[in-house]
């Protein structure tokens, strides 16, 4: 973790590090003291975007000016170390123009918002996967381009944005989405140790801190001085390390191997490599640079599976690189034509054990998870729900947002005061200037305050009851099911829903995982689920719809989604007649107003639909749910299923819609 900030210190251009750990790892704590290390920077004086006052690249519009005609002052700062609060808005982050100076002056006047503070500096983001999706997307313009531009009411403003973003996690709390992941450079993990004697050395040197802070930082201080004196020398001999092409091709051959598809691993590889180089007074990169690079820069970039955690096999690295090395040393002397042959993406190995894996079909009572299913081809609730505003967040659907969060929708007569529509205020006093004031100033009373209402996405409740039945283990049934339950986790985490899972063979029902936001405990129960017995289908139903009832329960604003996947065979009842127990479930889920997904895992052919043995249809149909045979959910289906989903996105004309209404 340490090695992973010092590089970016060193080399802003790496592009940050996520750190994920478990609580209470010094993750924040690290982050913080990095600040330490850095040298003080020169700012041009009186600039709030710590404008470089060397170079006019690094300045904003009004630096630029004063420094054409000489007028540019330096001051001696520290480098700034930004928090991004998770519950940060839009405006916060980016900035806000002040429409009042500019109608009064003609100034394209900005209110700094964090990414200005931020600049030349380190920024911070803790708990970065629970970050908002509209914060985050705003994060990655300014992160890619080097520069924020805020556009607000006609009006536009840019200003240099160059930091190093730094995020820490935890996995427990879910992950990061993939192009977030991807922007960081780096991605380190900590956990916590293990062993009583360092465990005890942790406990005294916190304790020793607390008595004396500053006989403690004097103890160290030696050695806090040598290393920000090595992080200077290493940022000064940068420029002139250098990298051979053979090592540059062993780092893109290696990562195609490896199956890594994104083209900033090369990038990332490369640069950091250049760096370890500096950092141990180095001018030029040996192989061991290249392989501490790919381990910290491969990791987070190598997922085949969503839900799995990131890692990177150290010996396959090592394999893939030495044989990779082996080939390109023989290259020269081969024939064009096996030259290209080679150098065609070869399948990783593990990929390659997964398929022998299949291809043998092992009878186990415990399925492997199989193919996962093309998600988009079922029909979510995505519209905006009838709850005026709701106070969870999420992304599943729109909802009117509360606490100044999400999208700015339209303006409304003013309530709390705390979230004002500069523009429709204005506009709203702009036809009594004249009996108000002089043609100077602008007056706005009380009566013309507007503030804006916004749109932001709320998340459900969702619910798994899964046939771990005998009948689940013929056919491929059950490894089936589970890439079917892993794909529609994949977007129930994504869209932050919180998730839950029934299993029922035997005669009963069982509660497996209890709804929280918690994935890597549902994957877990997911691959542990075991196969056999009878199918009570109804225990499975009526468990299920007792456990959303005590959801709403205890928040009456839940959205509720039950998801069933089964063959529908069901042979085992609570006391009565299997159909009857069945319907009378199904239309008490539809009373209480619960989303249903159906996917009916039976095997048949689509010209004998109707010889269906199981009640899937028949459920689908009482609960007015949806409807999915498992069959056409594949991957293989993509090519023939037409996105209807996107029509029921949020778009401008729907906003338009929700406005009249």
């Amino acid at each position: 973790m340490r090695f992973a900030l010092i590089l970016n210190a060193i080399n802003p251009r790496i592009g940050g590090v996520l750190i994920r750990g478990d609580k209470g790892t010094a993750k924040s704590t690290a982050v913080r003291s990095l600040a330490d290390l850095l040298e003080t920077i020169q700012v041009a004086s009186d600039c709030p975007f710590n404008c470089n006052p060397e170079n006019p690249e690094d300045m904003c519009d009004l630096c630029y000016q004063k420094s054409q005609s000489n007028q540019i002052t330096a001051v001696e700062k520290k480098t700034p170390v930004v928090d991004l609060p998770l519950g940060a808005t839009e405006d916060r982050v980016v900035g806000s123009l002040n429409v009042e100076r500019a109608i009064k002056e003609g100034i394209k006047a900005l209110e700094p918002g964090i990414l200005a503070a931020a600049n030349r500096g380190i920024l911070y983001i803790d708990e970065v996967n629970l970050l908002d999706d509209h914060v985050a997307d705003v994060l990655l313009d300014a992160a890619a381009m080097g520069v924020n531009i805020v556009e607000r009411e006609g009006v536009s403003v840019a200003h240099p944005s160059k930091f190093i973003l730094v995020g820490t996690m935890n996995p427990e709390e879910g992950e990061i989405r993939p192009q977030l992941l991807d922007r960081f450079g780096l991605q380190v993990s900590v956990a916590g140790i293990e062993d009583v004697e360092q465990r005890m050395q942790i406990a005294k040197i916190a304790e020793a801190f607390d008595l004396d802070p500053k006989g403690f930082a004097k103890e160290w201080q030696q050695e806090q001085v040598d290393m920000k004196q090595k992080i200077s020398r290493a940022r000064q001999l940068l420029s002139q390390v250098s990298m051979s092409d053979d090592f540059l091709r062993l780092i893109a051959s290696t990562c195609i191997d490896l199956g890594v598809k994104t083209h900033r691993a090369e990038i990332v590889i490369t640069r950091t490599a250049k760096t370890i180089a500096a950092f141990d007074g180095r001018t030029e990169v040996n192989q061991e640079d290249v392989k501490k690079a790919m381990e910290l820069a491969l990791a987070h970039r190598m997922r085949s599976r969503p839900f799995e955690p990131p890692t990177l096999n150290k010996e396959r690295l090592e394999k893939s690189m030495s044989q990779k090395q082996h080939e390109h040393q023989h290259q020269d002397q081969k024939p064009e034509q096996q030259k290209k042959n080679e150098q065609q993406p070869q399948e990783p190995s593990e990929q390659k054990d997964t398929d022998q894996k299949q291809a043998a079909k092992p009878q186990e009572r415990i399925f492997e998870i199989g193919t996962p299913i093309d998600v988009r081809a079922i029909t979510m609730p995505r519209k905006r729900d009838r709850i005026a505003r709701r106070k969870t967040s999420g992304r599943r659907m729109n909802t009117l947002a509360l606490r100044n969060r999400g999208r700015y929708l339209r303006q409304k007569m003013p309530q709390e005061g705390k979230d004002i529509a500069i523009d429709a205020t204005i506009r709203a006093a702009a036809p009594y200037q004249r009996i108000r004031s002089g043609p100077n100033a602008i007056i706005v009373k009380g009566e013309d305050i507007r503030e804006k209402e916004r749109v932001g996405k709320t998340s459900a409740v969702v619910l798994f009851v899964v046939d771990a039945s005998g009948s689940m283990g013929a056919n491929q049934r059950m490894e089936s099911a589970k890439g079917a339950v892993l794909s529609l986790l994949m977007d129930s985490y994504q869209k932050r829903d919180k998730i839950g899972m029934i299993a029922f063979k035997g005669k009963e029902a069982e509660i497996i995982l209890p709804p929280c936001t918690s994935v890597d405990l549902a994957l877990g129960r997911l691959r542990e689920l075991p196969t056999g017995g009878k199918t009570p289908l109804s225990a499975g139903l009526s468990r299920g719809l007792q456990l959303l009832q005590g959801e709403l329960r205890k928040d009456e604003e839940s959205k509720l989604m039950m998801v069933l996947i089964s063959d529908g065979r069901a042979n085992e009842g609570m006391g009565g007649k299997i159909k009857d127990e069945l319907m009378a479930i199904s239309e008490r889920i539809k009373h209480l107003g619960i989303h249903t997904i159906v996917i009916d895992s039976e095997v048949v052919d689509s010209s004998f639909l109707d010889m269906r043995l199981g009640y899937c249809h028949q459920i689908a149909d009482q609960c007015q749910g949806k409807y999915y045979p498992l069959s056409s959910l594949t991957p293989e289906s993509l090519l023939r299923i037409v996105d209807e989903e996107q029509k029921l996105l949020f778009d401008d004309a729907t906003i338009n819609e929700y406005a009249a209404t």
